[in-house]
């Protein structure tokens, strides 16, 4: 039996690149996280990795220090990219919150480093929720030519983001049986494996029919690929076909553009709206916090600068 030395074990044990890989199984497997999430945070990771081992490249992760920590904030706040462009605030919080939920990481399996809570957040850009009114959002739903399958995908898409409040790495992952149009409804794995019920409003419910009806495939995904003429490939399976979370983000950027919105969007975007929505119609924060997923409503209480001016017309309404 090969008997390792105690040195041999620590390398072994305690070396970034051990420690970063099993973390981003964690978060996989037993965290649930996206897979947009687990590549953004091997991203972050990888960078800290790169930045740790080349200046200290004898030391361990439970050596590490706020002093290190400092240092390698400094080196976020002047990096920049081959283009020359540099980190915001924002995209440096990013880093650091990878760096302590991974430090948490290693403290649980008994690894002596530096205390998550040692690791203060760069101060983050004071930005408001980008979201669409409700004109802006029937612009965007009108856009989609749906006298083509794939335009009346995109339809069904943009319906259902909107009418449901899903992440975009949610829509993504749904199969034809999972959707239940009689009883419009259908349940979700979000973050966290937090499970939850989504439903659909009428229209965005037939949408999805209109699409499926002129689908003739036997194919899993809900959300799938077409050739230019309309036609699938045969030469691809069936999770090759599926739209990518990539795809779906790149399909909304299109459809706003055709809009004539004047500000670039994402799928998170509609979230925002169908969160925002809700409470401007009189839908309580609870319930919100339910529909979209949230551990704590503190979460979702980042939309009450929307509900507050809308509470200031009710009053003025009433009172005067």
């Amino acid at each position: 039996m090969l008997v390792l030395t105690k040195m041999a074990k620590k390398t072994l044990d305690l070396t970034l690149r051990i420690l970063i890989k099993r973390y981003l199984n964690y978060i996989e497997i037993e965290k649930n996280y996206s897979n947009w999430t687990s590549v953004k945070y091997t991203h972050y990771l990888k960078t800290f990795r790169a930045w740790f081992e080349k200046h200290y490249a004898q030391e361990y992760i439970e050596k590490l220090t706020p002093e290190m920590v400092r240092r390698y904030r400094m080196y976020l706040v002047k990096y920049e990219n081959s283009l020359g462009n540099k980190l915001s605030p924002t995209s440096q919080a990013y880093y650091v919150i990878a760096l302590r939920a991974f430090l948490k990481f290693c403290r649980k399996k008994g690894i002596k480093t530096l205390a998550p809570d040692k690791v203060e957040l760069p101060k983050a850009e004071d930005k408001r929720i980008k979201f669409l009114d409700r004109d802006q959002v029937e612009r965007l739903l009108m856009s989609p030519d749906t006298s083509k399958i794939a335009g009346l995908r995109d339809r069904a898409i943009l319906e259902v983001l909107f009418s449901t409040g899903l992440r975009v790495s949610e829509l993504a992952k749904l199969d034809v049986d999972r959707i239940d149009l009689k009883t419009k409804e259908f349940g979700v794995v979000g973050k966290g494996r937090k499970a939850r019920v989504v439903f659909l409003s009428d229209r965005s419910c037939a949408w999805v029919e209109r699409y499926l009806s002129a689908r003739s495939d036997m194919y899993r995904p809900l959300w799938i690929r077409f050739l230019r003429n309309d036609e699938i490939d045969p030469a691809l399976s069936s999770e090759k076909l599926r739209l990518t979370v990539r795809s779906i983000q790149r399909i909304v950027e299109k459809y706003r553009r055709l809009a004539g919105l004047p500000v670039r969007i994402s799928p998170h975007v509609l979230r925002h709206s169908f969160a925002t929505t809700l409470l401007q119609n009189g839908a309580d924060l609870r319930s919100v916090q339910e529909m979209l997923g949230h551990k704590n409503v503190a979460t979702t209480q980042v939309y009450t600068h929307v509900t507050n001016p809308h509470l200031k017309e009710v009053h003025k309404k009433y009172l005067g």
